[in-house]
C-alpha cells in the first residue's frame, strides 16, 4: 500500500520532471496559438499580458488563407515531401539491404561512408547541385527540390534501415529459400513486411526533413506559385522590417499539423523502428 510519503516522493521524482519537460515542449505551440488569434491591437500593445488573449479573433487565419497563396504552398510542400520520401525509402532500401544481409569486401567501409555522407553540410553540396539544376533548366520547378532532397534523405534512410534490417533473424530468409523462394521473393514477401516499423520510422523522419527543408527551397523556388510553406511564409509575410506576426504564427501552426498527425497515428511503429535501429 502506497503511503502519503510514497505518493509525494513519486510526484517529486516522476511527475514533476515529466510536467516540466511537457510544459517546455508545448510552450512554443501555445505561444504560436495565442499569437495567431490575437488582434493587432493586443499584439503590439506592451501593456497587455503576452500569455493571455483578451479578444480572440480568426482574422489572421482568414487573411492567411485568402490573401496569400498558403493553400498552394501547402500542396507544394505535401507533394514534394511525399515524392521525395518515397524515392528516398526505395533507394535507401536498395542501399541498406545488401549492407545488412550480404557479405562482401568493403561492406563496413561503405556503411561508414553512408553515415559520413549524411553528415556533410548542405551548403557544401549546394554549389554542384545548383549547377546541375541550372544545366537541366529545372529552376523554379518542384522537380528541382524533389531531385535534390534525396541527396540528404537517402543516406539517412539507409543508415536508419541498416540498423533495423540487422535485427531481422536470418533464419526466416533461409527457411523461405529452402521452401523454393528466390532472393527477390524472399525480400518482397518475407523480409520487407517484417521491416514495416523501420520503414515508418525512416519515412516519418524523411517526410519531416523534406517538409521543413529551407536552403534548397529558398534558392531553387523563387516564384510564389512553386514555393513551400517555410519559404512562402517567410518571403510573403516579412516585408522589410514589417513582420505580420499573426499570420506568421498562424502559418507556422497550420504547417506543423500534418507532421503532428503523422506522429500521433504511427507513434508505436515509430518507436519500434527507432528501437530496432539502435539495437542494430
Amino acid at each position: 500500500m502506497v503511503t502519503g510519503h510514497g505518493r509525494l516522493e513519486r510526484i517529486v521524482r516522476l511527475w514533476l520532471p515529466v510536467g516540466f519537460f511537457l510544459v517546455l515542449a508545448l510552450f512554443p505551440f501555445y505561444w504560436m496559438a495565442i499569437t495567431s488569434i490575437k488582434p493587432n491591437a493586443e499584439l503590439y500593445n506592451r501593456n497587455v499580458m503576452p500569455l493571455i488573449v483578451h479578444a480572440p479573433t480568426l482574422k489572421h487565419y482568414v487573411d492567411l488563407l485568402t490573401k496569400t497563396s498558403f493553400l498552394v504552398w501547402t500542396w507544394n510542400t505535401m507533394l514534394i515531401a511525399t515524392v521525395a520520401t518515397g524515392i528516398s525509402l526505395v533507394l535507401g532500401t536498395m542501399l541498406a539491404y545488401p549492407l545488412a544481409r550480404m557479405r562482401f569486401a568493403g561492406a563496413g567501409l561503405i556503411a561508414m561512408t553512408v553515415a559520413a555522407i549524411y553528415l556533410v553540410p548542405q551548403p557544401l553540396l549546394f554549389i554542384p547541385l545548383a549547377d546541375i539544376i541550372n544545366r537541366l533548366d529545372l529552376g523554379n520547378t518542384l522537380t528541382s527540390v524533389i531531385l535534390t532532397y534525396p541527396t540528404m534523405l537517402v543516406p539517412f534512410c539507409a543508415w536508419l534501415l541498416l540498423g533495423y534490417f540487422k535485427t531481422v533473424p536470418r533464419e526466416l530468409e533461409e527457411a523461405a529459400r529452402i521452401d523454393g523462394a528466390n532472393r527477390v521473393q524472399t525480400i518482397l514477401k518475407i523480409f520487407l513486411p517484417l521491416c514495416m516499423p523501420g520503414f515508418i520510422s525512416a519515412g516519418i523522419f524523411a517526410f519531416t526533413l523534406s517538409q521543413n527543408e529551407f536552403l534548397y527551397a529558398l534558392i531553387f523556388l523563387t516564384k510564389t506559385s512553386v514555393r513551400t510553406v517555410p519559404i512562402g511564409v517567410i518571403a510573403e509575410l516579412i516585408r522589410g522590417d514589417v513582420f505580420y506576426w499573426g499570420q506568421l504564427m498562424a502559418g507556422a501552426l497550420l504547417g506543423s499539423i500534418p507532421v503532428a498527425l503523422i506522429y500521433s497515428f504511427f507513434v508505436e511503429h515509430y518507436v519500434a523502428g527507432l528501437t530496432g535501429s539502435i539495437k542494430g
